[in-house]
Parts: structure tokens; sequence; C-alpha cells
């Protein structure tokens, strides 16, 4: 394609990478002479009509973004059956060529790195826009050193699926956040744990996490802890280390809560490199130099009484061999706690991985809760594999585990693209299961009158059988018609827990006021009647007894309510 020109004005020159989703080239813009980057949706994606649409949708939010740390985008097209974006194009190379040939980063560089990236994706987020494949090989310095973020736009599309067949990585799996790992649905925090690993990177030369496969990867990201940073750069200060082990934190909720925030530990790591002292040092030692002082001038006002210190002697003596006595049974029974723990811990709490390959979802979790572990499940298609089998675990068989440890399964969701499983007839959440098995999502588009029984599942579409995508949408109607129950001669709150047990979520209490005791609190009609099928959003009255009020008289003479009072 070189020599190709895009809208009459941008000349493709060299050829200068591709990724997963696109093809890059060098060009030069015809009206200013500058060169700028063609970015070209890869052929085989052109022909797919979600996937033009999301990338046009993309590069829609990458334009509303301007900031000096993103290759900001220029222009987007379309012309001869390519779909292009035109970007800012950089004079220098990527940070992973940077980290390939210098190796270990010093601390001050990549905390400067860092904060450009971070100050980057603020101004992203700011912007609703998550990046979802922060890496090196995305992060562009020039000979200045200037920084600059690029893929927005296109990463978007590429991380909407975690893993794609033949086990490639739509994105990169060493920079995966857990979220991404598990195929959950991502937020800021996931962009602030991938700078964690950049970062990471930087200090040490290496990921945190490799393997031989994308998934072997993912799943370490999930379930395992990365090698601490000082044992691989020792150089590395204990608050850097720190603020690295916040952003690579499992739970998004525990890390940084904003790229802003990230960016200002990181200073504040710069600034005081040491783990910041609790003060009890510093009290500790001026309160022994006291002690000291004081000790001296009593001993040499008191030189001369020789009996006295004599006794003191003696009784210092008592004391010393009390403390003994005392520190050999805190030992003793130190060392008991310590060996308990140890039993507690070795015996009583060891485990070791069951055989979950070729198992069923339902069965592998059953037997590895058995085994006193954690089963978190990922997903992902496969051609050879039936929907809903194992076909990985992140420990081996009878790897020594402790209970409560976690066990990653891997479960087949079928081909990339199967027939849909019949979900009529089943609950709404019997439903959702079902559609996880095979990758597809569900999504309720109505809730429709009907004789089955709240939330279940009466119409789908596509219908049993018909061809879908991995990762799609499958539309299903609900029942949302109920039988009233009978809740006259119940109390409120037993009405109440009637309406929740039934499905009804509408109850209005209309007051009656009674003299007679017995009725306090009692249902005394109902509107609409026992027995009558509802939506169940339908408002139900209910006519309930109160205390009358003293000096007053009861409504409609003294007589009870009449069938259909409540009305």
């Amino acid at each position: 394609m070189i020599g190709h020109v895009f809208a009459q004005r941008y000349q493709l020159e060299e050829f200068i990478g591709k990724g997963g989703m696109a093809l890059v080239f060098r060009a030069k813009d015809m009206r200013t002479e500058h060169d700028v980057a063609v970015k070209i949706l890869r052929p085989e994606f052109s022909g797919d009509q979600e996937f033009i649409q999301r990338f046009r949708r993309e590069a829609l939010a990458a334009s509303k973004m301007s900031h000096h740390n993103i290759v900001n985008l220029l222009d987007v097209g379309e012309e001869d059956g390519y779909h292009y974006l035109v970007l800012e194009y950089m004079h220098g190379r990527t940070l992973k060529a940077v980290i390939a040939e210098k190796g270990k980063l010093p601390e001050s560089v990549v905390s400067q790195i860092a904060i450009r990236i971070l100050s980057a994706l603020q101004h992203a987020h700011s912007n609703g826009i998550i990046h979802r494949d922060i890496k090196p090989a995305n992060i562009l310095v020039n000979a200045e050193g200037h920084i600059k973020v690029a893929d927005f736009g296109i990463a978007r599309v590429a991380g909407s699926n975690t893993l794609s067949k033949n086990d490639s990585v739509m994105g990169s799996a060493h920079y995966f956040s857990p979220e991404q790992a598990r195929g959950d649905d991502v937020s800021f925090a996931s962009d602030v744990y991938s700078v964690g690993v950049v970062m990471y990177e930087m200090l040490t030369g290496k990921v945190p996490f490799d393997g031989d496969t994308p998934v072997a990867i993912a799943l370490q990201h999930i379930s395992s802890l990365p090698q601490p940073l000082r044992t691989v750069n020792e150089q590395v200060s204990p608050a850097m280390e720190r603020v690295v082990l916040a952003a690579l934190n499992k739970d998004p909720n525990n890390r940084y809560h904003s790229a802003a925030d990230m960016a200002r530990a990181i200073r504040a790591a710069l600034n005081h490199p040491d783990i910041p002292d609790t003060g009890l040092g510093y009290t500790q030692t001026t309160d022994m130099r006291t002690q000291t002082n004081t000790a001296t001038n009593t001993n040499t006002n008191a030189g001369v009484r020789t009996n006295a210190a004599a006794a003191r002697r003696k009784k210092k003596k008592r004391m010393g061999n009390i403390a003994i006595v005392l520190l050999l049974t805190v030992l003793i029974l130190g060392g008991l706690a310590w060996g308990t723990v140890r039993i507690v811990s070795d015996i009583v709490n060891a485990t070791t991985a069951p055989f979950l390959l070729g198992e069923t979802e339902k069965e592998a979790i059953r037997i590895g809760r058995e085994s006193g572990l954690i089963v978190e499940v990922v997903r992902q298609s496969d051609d050879k594999v039936p929907a809903g089998h194992v076909i990985l675990q992140s420990r081996e068989y009878q790897y020594e585990m402790k209970r409560g440890d976690v066990i990653v399964i891997t479960v087949s969701t079928g081909p990339k693209e199967q027939g849909v499983p019949q979900l009529t007839g089943y609950s709404l959440e019997e439903a959702r299961i079902e559609a996880e098995k095979y990758g597809f999502n569900l999504l309720v588009t109505q809730y429709a009158d009907s004789e089955k029984p709240l939330n279940t599942v009466i119409e789908q579409t596509p219908a049993k059988g018909e061809m879908l995508a991995y990762g799609e949408i499958v539309q299903v109607v609900i029942s949302g018609s109920v039988t009233v129950p009978p809740f006259v001669g119940l109390t409120r709150s037993q009405a109440i827990t009637l309406a929740d047990q039934t499905g009804l979520i509408s109850l209005q209490f209309v007051e009656y006021p009674t003299a007679d005791e017995m009725q306090y609190e009692r249902i005394a009609d109902q509107q609409p009647k026992s027995g009558e099928r509802v939506m169940y959003n339908e408002k139900i009255t209910l006519l309930v007894y109160v205390p009358k009020p003293a000096n007053t008289a009861a409504p409609a003479a003294t007589q009870q309510p009449q069938e259909g009072q409540a009305q």
C-alpha cells in the first residue's frame, strides 16, 4: 500500500507496525508537509458492521481528547473499503524498546514517565474513556523525552473481548487487570492496574507475570502475587514499592481511586523514599535518654550510702531471677503457640488441588469446595470442548494448597459461533446461567402477562438452534404476572412478607379505625381479590384495622367493612 493516498491528502510512505486490529503507516500530509500516522483497520474486520460501528464510535470518543501526553487523533475516514484513523506522528520509539535496551530504569526516570502516563489517563477518564490496553508498546518516547500514550480508540474495541480463538489475546495478557482476565466489565481502576504493571517492568526489566500461554498469564493476574519488587531490584525505595503494590491490588476498589491519586502518591514516594516512621522510635530514644540521666544523678547523690546500694543490688538480682523465669515461661508458651499455628497451617488447613479437567462447571465447583478451595471461573471459547466443561485449571493436580486458597478454572463456552440453547421455560436465573455456558449475554426486553410462574422465560430471540457469535446477546421476554394471594386476616407485617414472597412489589395500606383490639393491624379487605392474576408491579390495596381515636365516631356507624370496601 506504499504510495496509496487517502482523502487526496495522506500519502502512505512507510510501513511501521501492526497490531491485533490494525496496520500502521507513516504518511505525509500533502497539505502541511507534516508526517502523520495512518492506522488502518485490518481487512478481515472491514466486513463486520458491528466492528465498524464500534471503530467509529471509539474514533469519535478519541477525537474529543486533546492532551500533550496523548497521541491525538487528527482525522478519521473510510475509502476504498478501508477504515482508517489519522494520528499525530511521533519521531521516537516505544517504551518497550527502551526497556529492552536499558533493562531496569532509574526510579526517578520511572516516576516521571509514570506521572505523564497517568496525566494522559486522567484526561481520558474525565472524558469517560477507558484505555484498556496500557502497555510499554503503546507508550511512545521521542528524542526530547516527551511521553505520549497511543492507541486510544481502537484499544477500547480490542478490549471488548478478553480472549479470542486460538488463545490469542485481544490486547495484551501481560498487562491485563484481573477483571479483564475474568472477562468482567472494567472501570478506570483497570488502567491504574496496567500502569502498575508497566512501572514494575520499568523498575525490574521484566513483567510481574509470565507464562507459556496468554491464558496462563491471565490466571496469574487473578490469583497470584508478583515477586516482591525489592528482591528483584534492591535500589527501589520502600515507598515506591508500596505505590506499585497498591496499583496491583487484585480488588479494583482497593487501588488508587483515580489516575491523579496515583500520580500524587508517586510524587510523595519521590519526596519521602523511606516508609514514614510512626514516631515511636524517636519517642523511645528520648525516654531512654531521660531515664539514663535521672539514674546517673541518683547514683551520684547516693554514692556514699553503700548499705542502701548493696540492698538495691540484692533486690535487683532477685528481680533479675524472676525476669529470667518469666522470660523462659513466655518462650515456652510462645513455642507451644507457634507449634499450634504450624499444626493448623500445615495439617488442619492443608489441602491439594483436585483434578477438575473435563468436569462440568457445576461439578468442578462442588469438588473444589469439598477440598476447601474457593473456585473462580473464567470462560474461553474452544472448538473442541463442549460448552460448560473445564479446559484449564490454575493449579496442577495434587498441588499443595491451603484451605481458603483460590483455584481458577477455565470453562469452555464451545465454538466461537454456535447454536443458541433453549431458554424458554427456564427461570430467569437458570436461563442466565445456561446462556453464560455458551458465552452469550442475556437481556430482558419485556415483562409480559402469562400463566407461567413469575420470572419464567416465555420468549427468546434468537430462537433455539440459531447460530450466534460468542459474547452476543439473547433477548428474552419474562413472565411478569402473579396470582394474588389471600391477605385478609393477616397482620400488616405478615402481608408485607407474603407480598415479597409472591413477587408483588407495590402495596398500599388504607387504615380503617375500629374499637376491637383483637383486630388491630389485621387486614380487613383487599383489592384485587385473592386468586386474580395481576402484573407483579400492579398496586395492591389493603384495608388494615387501626385503633379508633378517642372521642371519634366509627365511620359508617359501627359496621365492619363489607366485601369490596377497599376499592
